[in-house]
């Protein structure tokens, strides 16, 4: 996972902005995307990036493409990146490293309602990997205490995605969309399910769109990325 420091993005995308859509300048979009890619060791052009669009598409690549509306990615290939920009939503990075697929998806709360960590987990299985062999990572986002949502919205989602339902810090209604998560791809059979239980809303030093709302301002993104080692 990258997070906001360490790039050449001006304020408010301060500083290492790897998202293209956000009105950062492209040039320090390139730049910082080309820093990355020489920390892991990998040329930029190696990195697949998605246009994510809340959607439920997972594609599976053989080399770097042109992916629309398309949220999650599965490959086979050694030496490509998959790459998935979150500023509040869940990044789902997997792997089987065995049967040498992974897979990465963006799961905000439209994409978690629609079934995009099951999709992945299917791709991957069509791909060769083994149920049981599949490590997923469900990475920094927006936590429950935080995640504040109409009572209505949330029993929707908690109808599709159990578990997802919580309660906020301040007793209102909320949704722990990596709760849900972690439940469903464990009773899928999914061998392992990790968290990293950064919250993007009150950890500083990762982007958060709704912590940017607040502030009236807007913000950048960062990515978690997976590769399978040349």
């Amino acid at each position: 996972m990258t997070g906001r420091a360490g790039g050449v993005s001006a304020a408010p995308y301060d500083s290492c902005n790897l998202g293209g859509a956000v009105g950062d300048d492209p040039e320090a979009v390139r730049r910082n995307r080309s820093r990355i890619a020489g920390r892991i060791g990998a040329d930029p052009s190696d990195l697949q990036w998605m246009g994510q669009t809340h959607s439920s598409t997972v594609a599976r690549v053989g080399h770097v493409e042109q992916l629309d509306a398309t949220d999650g990615v599965v490959t086979t290939t050694p030496g490509l990146v998959l790459a998935v920009l979150v500023a509040d939503c869940v990044p789902v990075l997997a792997a089987d490293p065995a049967a040498g697929v992974i897979g990465a998806a963006h799961a905000g709360r439209v994409g978690a309602a629609d079934g995009i960590v099951p999709i992945l987990v299917q791709r991957m299985l069509d791909a060769g990997a083994r149920l049981d062999g599949i490590d997923l990572l469900l990475g920094p986002a927006i936590c429950g205490s935080c995640y504040e949502v109409p009572s209505a919205l949330q029993a929707e989602v908690e109808h599709v995605l159990p578990g997802s339902a919580c309660e906020t810090s301040w007793g209102t209604p909320g949704l722990d969309l990596r709760a849900g998560l972690r439940r469903q791809a464990l009773e899928a059979g999914v061998a392992a399910v990790a968290v990293d239980e950064r919250c993007t809303m009150t950890d500083d030093e990762l982007f958060s769109h709704r912590r940017a709302q607040r502030s009236g301002t807007t913000t950048g993104r960062q990515a978690g990325l997976i590769w399978l080692e040349n």
